[in-house]
């Protein structure tokens, strides 16, 4: 090994933006690092600039290399100067990355799958096989159900889009300005839609109960969702929908898909 050879007993010392540019960091960094208490500050000259010497330097290092493996701030500090719990800040970090390894992995199957589907980047994956049927209005509404709703109903839902009648079109395809008479008879194909679908999925009664949301917030959600996607002869058609299975007794109406 060659010899390293010293000068005496001088210190080397160095101003914070060559400690920092030694450390691969910025001088913001470093402040930063300052001001949340992980790096102690250094003594000064006496022209008033801070003189980082070897054990900063090394320090500084440290953390460099701490945040590098993935550790918070919060988390270095933690630890101190010693490494007395190093061995648990490794468990921890490595359990962190598995984690975000397999949430990374789930991310890359729903990408798939929804690239498989040629379906849009938001669509709930579950719902991939489904999406290019769907108006953007259909769309829209699948995004606020997949984050008002339960997984329950979430389910019950996709299985029920499978079985999709052709009542829906016709809500889809109904003018703004139909009459009432198309108005009414639309009501009745959507209702009698509505009780055939519900007694073959029961889990999509008392959606908005069951919320995660809760009742209060996702019934709000779901009527400024609805009033601002359908036009008035549809929501007409949705109002009188839940006044006639309210006549006709049935159970507590939910939600319309």
């Amino acid at each position: 090994m060659d010899r390293i050879e010293t000068r005496g007993p001088r210190r080397m010392a160095w101003s914070t933006r060559e400690a920092a540019r030694i450390a691969g960091t910025t001088e913001n960094t470093v402040r930063y690092y300052h001001r949340v208490g992980l790096l102690p500050h250094p003594e000064r000259a006496a022209n008033g600039y801070k003189r980082y010497e070897v054990a900063h330097l090394v320090h500084l290092l440290r953390i460099r290399r701490l945040r590098e493996l993935g550790l918070s701030v919060s988390r270095i500090a933690a630890l101190g100067a010693g490494d007395s719990h190093a061995e648990n800040a490794i468990d921890a970090l490595d359990a962190d990355l598995a984690a975000r390894i397999e949430q990374l992995e789930r991310v890359r199957a729903d990408l798939a799958h929804l690239r498989s589907h040629s379906a849009p980047l938001e669509t709930p994956a579950d719902f991939a096989a489904f999406a290019a049927d769907l108006s953007p209005r259909q769309q829209a509404l699948l995004a606020i159900y997949a984050q008002v709703f339960d997984a329950e109903t979430l389910d019950a839902f996709r299985r029920a889009l499978m079985a999709e009648e052709d009542t829906d079109e016709e809500f889809e395809r109904l003018a703004g300005d139909a009459d009432d008479a198309t108005i009414e008879d639309v009501t009745r194909r959507v209702v009698a839609a509505s009780r055939r679908q519900w007694e073959r999925f029961p889990e999509l009664a008392h959606t908005v109960d069951r919320s995660p949301l809760g009742p209060s917030t996702a019934g709000s959600v779901l009527t400024h969702a609805l009033d601002a996607l359908y036009n008035p002869a549809q929501l007409r058609v949705l109002r009188r929908h839940d006044a006639l299975l309210r006549e006709l007794g049935s159970a507590e109406q939910p939600d319309r898909d």
